[in-house]
Formats: C-alpha cells, sequence, structure tokens
C-alpha cells in the first residue's frame, strides 16, 4: 500500500496543471504544542486527565488563496486543538493586523479545530470550557495564538501563483454513529436518502503551483479526535493529526521531520457532532450491548465505553488516522477539477438568546425565538466515548431534585427557560450566570468561496443530520440566486471561530441525548442558523453586503485562573539535569521498543516550540556526523515526563523502532530548561550511550 501511494503522489505532481493559475495560493505550518506536564486536556472534562508528555506534537495548518482579478483573499487554518475560539481568533487578528494591514480581518479568516481531545486546556476563554482545567493557561494560549499567527505568516510570505484542484468521494469504515437512537428520530423519508447514519462524504482540495509542484492539501472528513481516549495523557493530535503526518511524509523529500516540510497536509473537522471513531461499537464490561436507548451497563454509564477498531487506543488512532490519509491520497492524486470564479466571503455575529426564527425554517412552521443557553441532564453523562460521572444518563428527560437544588447555586431557571428548553431538564443554566454566562452566544457565522466551492464555517458541532440539513439550506439558497453549477461543492468546516457546543435536529433533541442536552439554545437552535446561512449565501451570490452584527462579549479581562507555578526545579543529590537515570542498553532490535531517561526538568518552563525535548540520531559515517531522524513530532516517539518527590524530574525518551529502520548507530538526546529558586532558567541537554540497531 505504501509503494501504491507514493506512485499515486508522483503522478499527482505529473499530471498537475502546467498552465497559469486562476490564484495565488499559500501553505504553511507551525507549532501550536502548550504545556505537555500537569495541564488537564481540553474535549473530555476529566479533572483527572493531565499531561505527562508527548505523544506527537500539535501543530496549526495554513492556506491562503486570493483572486488575482480582486485581490480578495480567504485564510483557512486547522488547528490541532479542540476548537478554535473567539477571544483566539481576536488576537490572531490583532496580530495579522499588525503585520498586514487589513489583508486579513475576522471575516476572511477561519480558525477550525480538528477536535482532538489531547491537547494542552484552558484555551477557551470561557467559564464552561476552562473551568476542568482550573481556568484559563495563558501558555496553552498564547501557544495557539503565535502558531497560528506564524501558519498564516508562512502561507503569505509562500504566496505564488497557483490553481486548485477539487475531488470528492466516499471514506466508509472510519467513523460510526454515537447515537443512533436519536438519529433514528428523523423523519424516515430524510433517512432513506442516505446510506449511512454518519457522512462518509470526503473532499479534498489540491492546491498546485503553476511549475506543476503539488504545495498543499486540505481534506475535509467528519470524525470526532476521540481514538485517544480519557486515560491518555500524552499531547496527541490523535487520528487527524497522525494522517497530516503521513500525508505530509509522502509528500515531503525523505527525512524531513514533521513540520519542517514546504508540503502542508490537513485534515480538517466537519459534521462530526454524533460521529465516533471507536467503530467496534460501545461495549459493557462483560462484552455485552449497552442499553440503546440510555447507553448504559446495569443502569450506569460509566461502564458502556466505545472502542476499537484496533487493540488498544495507540493502534485505534493509527488505523482509523490511516484510513483517512490513504482516502486523501487516492482523492488527492486523480484530482483533476480546477476551481474557478471569484474569491468571496461573508460574515455576521448574532446573538442568540434574542435571536427569532422566521417560520420558514421551523419545525412547528411559527416563528420560535431561541432560548437563553442551558444544558441538560444528558450532558453530564458524556458519551460513549467518554462517559460521564454520578448517576447521570443519556436520553434524560427527567430532573433530579439533588442535582436541581446543587446547580441552583449558579442560576436558577426560570418558568419561561424551562418552557422553552423542554423536553431538556436543565442542568447548568449556564445562559443565566452572572456577571456574565459562561458560554458563547453572540456567535460568529461565516461562509466562504473559491469559484465553486463553498465553506460554512460554523461555531460548533453539528450532528450528521444537522450538517446534512445546513449543506441542503445553502445549496437551495445558491439555486435561488443562480449561484450554484452542477459541480458546486459545500462543505462545512466545525468548531470554527468560537464554541457553542452541539447543534441537532429537531428531532434529535427530543431524544436528549448527550448532544441534544449540548443543544445550548433549545430546540429550534439547527432552524437559527439555517436562517442565517441562507442569508449570507443570498448575500454573497447577490454581491450584496451583511450586517457586522452585535459584537461579542471580550473575555481577555474575564478570564480566571487557579493552578500554581511548577516548583523550582532540582535534580537529586550528586546529579545534575541532563544526567543518566536509567541508560539504553545492548542492540535493539527493529520493531522492538528502545528506551533511556535523564534528570530533567518540567517542561512547563519551556515549551520547545519548533523545537523538541528528545531527539533519535544517527551516526553518519561518511560525515562524522550525527543524523536527527525522529524528534518528539514523530509517530514513533513518545516523551515521558514523570514528577520524582516534590521537585525532581526524570523524563524518558521512547522509540518504537520502525521495521525498515536502516541498520546503524543510534542515540538519544534530550533537552529542556530548568528554574532556579528565583525562576531564572537554565538550558540543559542529555545524551544517552550509543546502541546498534540490528535485524
Amino acid at each position: 500500500m505504501r509503494i501504491l501511494l507514493t506512485i499515486l503522489a508522483l503522478l499527482a505532481s505529473l499530471a498537475a496543471c502546467q498552465a497559469a493559475g486562476n490564484y495565488l495560493i499559500g501553505s504553511g505550518v507551525y507549532d501550536v504544542t502548550g504545556e505537555s506536564a500537569e495541564a488537564g486536556f481540553m474535549g473530555y472534562a476529566a479533572l483527572n486527565q493531565k499531561g505527562t508528555g508527548i505523544h506527537f506534537r500539535l501543530r496549526a495548518r495554513a492556506f491562503i488563496v486570493v483572486d488575482k482579478q480582486s485581490s480578495s483573499r480567504v485564510a483557512y487554518v486547522s488547528l490541532d486543538l479542540c476548537f478554535g475560539m473567539e477571544m483566539m481568533k481576536t488576537f490572531v487578528i490583532e496580530q495579522l493586523q499588525a503585520k498586514y494591514g487589513n489583508l486579513y480581518v475576522r471575516e476572511n479568516v477561519i480558525i477550525s479545530g480538528t477536535h482532538t481531545h489531547s491537547g494542552p486546556g484552558g484555551i477557551g476563554g470561557t467559564a464552561l470550557v476552562d473551568i476542568t482545567t482550573l481556568g484559563f493557561i495563558k501558555a496553552n494560549f498564547d501557544a495557539a495564538v503565535t502558531g497560528i499567527v506564524n501558519a498564516i505568516g508562512a502561507a503569505h510570505a509562500s504566496l505564488r501563483s497557483g490553481s486548485v484542484q477539487i475531488n470528492t468521494g466516499s471514506l466508509d469504515g472510519a467513523n460510526i454513529n454515537r447515537s443512533p437512537v436519536a438519529y433514528l428520530r428523523d423523519p424516515a423519508a430524510e433517512r432513506a436518502k442516505y446510506k449511512y447514519d454518519t457522512d462518509h462524504l470526503n473532499t479534498v482540495l489540491k492546491f498546485t503551483a503553476d511549475d506543476g509542484r503539488a504545495v498543499g492539501m486540505v481534506d475535509i472528513f467528519a470524525v470526532h479526535a476521540t481514538s485517544m481516549n480519557n486515560t491518555n495523557t500524552l499531547v496527541s493530535g490523535d487520528n487527524k493529526g497522525y494522517a497530516s503526518l503521513l500525508f505530509e511524509k509522502a509528500m515531503n523529500p525523505p527525512g524531513t521531520l514533521p513540520g519542517k516540510g514546504a508540503f502542508v497536509a490537513a485534515f480538517g473537522q466537519s459534521n462530526e457532532g454524533d460521529v465516533s471513531p471507536n467503530t467496534r461499537g460501545p461495549r459493557c464490561p462483560d462484552g455485552s450491548e449497552c442499553d440503546f436507548v440510555s447507553s448504559t451497563c446495569g443502569g450506569l454509564t460509566q461502564g458502556c465505553i466505545a472502542s476499537g477498531p484496533g487493540r488498544d487506543m495507540f493502534e485505534s488512532t493509527e488505523i482509523i488516522g490511516r484510513k483517512q490519509f490513504e482516502a486523501a491520497m487516492q482523492l488527492f492524486a486523480t484530482a483533476n477539477k480546477n476551481l474557478s470564479g471569484p474569491v468571496d466571503y461573508r460574515h455576521t455575529y448574532v446573538d442568540m438568546h434574542q435571536t427569532i426564527v422566521n417560520a420558514s425554517y421551523t419545525h412547528s412552521g411559527q416563528d420560535e425565538k431561541l432560548c437563553e443557553a442551558a444544558l441538560g441532564y444528558s450532558f453530564a453523562a458524556g458519551t460513549t466515548d467518554g462517559p460521564g460521572e454520578f448517576d447521570f444518563t443519556q436520553s434524560t428527560n427527567s430532573s433530579n431534585p439533588f442535582w436541581d437544588f446543587v446547580a441552583s447555586f449558579l442560576a436558577k431557571p426560570t418558568p419561561e427557560q424551562i418552557a422553552c428548553q423542554r423536553p431538556k431538564p436543565i442542568l447548568l443554566d449556564v445562559g443565566l450566570t452572572k456577571p456574565l454566562p459562561w458560554v458563547s452566544y453572540i456567535l460568529p457565522m461565516q461562509l466562504v468561496r473559491v469559484g465553486q466551492f463553498w465553506m460554512a464555517a460554523v461555531p460548533g458541532e453539528f450532528s450528521t443530520m444537522a450538517g446534512r440539513r445546513l449543506r441542503d439550506t445553502i445549496t437551495a439558497s445558491l439555486q435561488r440566486a443562480g449561484a450554484w453549477s452542477a459541480d458546486s461543492v459545500v462543505v462545512i468546516a466545525g468548531l470554527s471561530n468560537s464554541y457553542s457546543h452541539y447543534i441537532t435536529t429537531f428531532e434529535e433533541y427530543q431524544q436528549q441525548r448527550y448532544e441534544g442536552a449540548s443543544t445550548l439554545y433549545g430546540p429550534h437552535t439547527l432552524a437559527a442558523f439555517q436562517q442565517t446561512y441562507d442569508q449570507l449565501a443570498q448575500a454573497m451570490a447577490k454581491g450584496q453586503k451583511v450586517p457586522a452584527g452585535p459584537s461579542p462579549v471580550d473575555m481577555r479581562n474575564n478570564t480566571f485562573n487557579f493552578r500554581s507555578d511548577p516548583p523550582a526545579d532540582t535534580a537529586p543529590q550528586g546529579k545534575n539535569f541532563g544526567d543518566v537515570a536509567v541508560d539504553v542498553t545492548g542492540p535493539q532490535r527493529r520493531g522492538a521498543t528502545a528506551t533511556a531517561s535523564w534528570w530533567g526538568a518540567s517542561p512547563r518552563n519551556d515549551l520547545m516550540t519548533q523545537k523538541t525535548f528528545i531527539t533519535v540520531e544517527r551516526f553518519d559515517p561518511a560525515s562524522n556526523s550525527w543524523v536527527v531522524v525522529c524528534d518528539d513530532g514523530c509517530w514513533e516517539t513518545k516523551f515521558h515526563w514523570k514528577r520524582v518527590e516534590t521537585s525532581q524530574s526524570l523524563v524518558t525518551a521512547e522509540w518504537e523502532i520502525p521495521v525498515d529502520t536502516p541498520l546503524g548507530t543510534y542515540r538519544f538526546q534530550t533537552f529542556g530548561v530548568w528554574k532556579d529558586a528565583i525562576k531564572n532558567p537554565h538550558p540543559f541537554s542529555g545524551t544517552s550511550s550509543s546502541f546498534q540497531v540490528v535485524n
């Protein structure tokens, strides 16, 4: 398969269009890895899931397309983090405008999270998102903002004349619906239009310079980045991050380290709200099936967990990531339909607490007002990808007096709110908290186009059918305006620019699974999105402007943090930072795992952005030098950190030696920074003994 994919990659380059392209195109990548130690991860809301190292580094991957005729441009960023956020984008735009003037503005930049649940948290700037990480973590936020700005900067610097080709296909066997009982609530006639209860639609954009060189690729496919489960404590890009590693490795010169190549490949997120990568599905501890309606085992959610397709989460991540990579490579190699036409965009803010949805979009056939934001009981139950705690279950339509009493200390729902959110039993009335709501409620709605390709950047997680309905709404709108052609394509870029949790269909909302309970603004939330995106599509097709809408709440002075700084670093008596604690011994066989450990320091002292905490190096006799063959951005390596006593750190390099590794002499190195009692930083490094890789 690897040989076949390499051939496809070469054919793709040879077959690239040689004529002058319609656009200026650029791509760039930059490190966004935050604190890999003692920082809570974002996604599962598991308080005990805190970082102990790095599986592989996280990246921001940026792509810019400029219309040669009008100079109009759009920038799309796929971010290896849980989501893009409003405060994050505010900082990004401010820094971009300081460098480039008004070339990049809020309206033409998309920041879309891949939704990895193994990324450092505390980056949201809203209370509900940051509370499980004990608040806003500036180091992680700054790493994200800096990485996005530099990725866009690299894409801007690489702008050249070129073309964009599009191809679509189907990717099977890479996702399942984790709330099928809710999906079955959707009308039978509507479900009959689709073969599967998840989207298998796969869309690839191929970026080709005028000289025929492929410079980038964007793949859009809906699947949660939850192959790594909530027991994982290593920073990881999950299945989408791994797919990017594979594609970039295939397209960049041999030996190129992750994140260092000129070719950039992003695997962007779409309408993954009810979509799981754990394709064996949920099972109880004894192997029996979970309750279909509530996803419980013996009445409890904790035992009902989805897994697969691999033996463990690492193999599952590899399998689902490789499936996305292989499907994208095939579409990339056969992409021959050029995008042509204008580059354009529309953007508006909508106050969801004040929105009235016209009867033509609502399920009731009457005008409906959205609700103030609230989360239902099933929100606390979690999902089969990561069950919650206590006695909460999914498909809950009744409340509990004890939890109602506890939640009332946050905000007590009014009778009007209860009626508006029905049948959701309100657990957390996050829209009524004072002095500020705990969630975003003034949301960015954005639609961009490149020729016949249309991307709806949405600030949340759409369920499968909700996403289909939104795509259909945009399609119908463009058809009415005469802007639709036979080869037009609409995709959803999920988790973009802000986060409003989930968006289900009206029918799915009635089931009150996790996704429905997490649909903040009540049963007509999807209808509000359809109304707004219909307006955006009409305005773009007709060349009309749209109102900017109300200003979102500036959260930069409204964050909190309850974390403490790490203690001053110390080494054991008689040891120095970087001294070997456990050396690698003897020859190591291909396929085996080699390790070495050193006395180090807290990784929080220096994130080693665009650098590495560990390297694997091979001795090159020809140059009489050591050559880095892998760092902590590689799939094959793992960087582990462990606190010893109060202030000591043990760091470990782990290398799963690929079976095709050249025989020869190798060694490990580690790098870091230790801080003394007055917080002065001191770089250190350590080197293992050399060892032989043998058959």
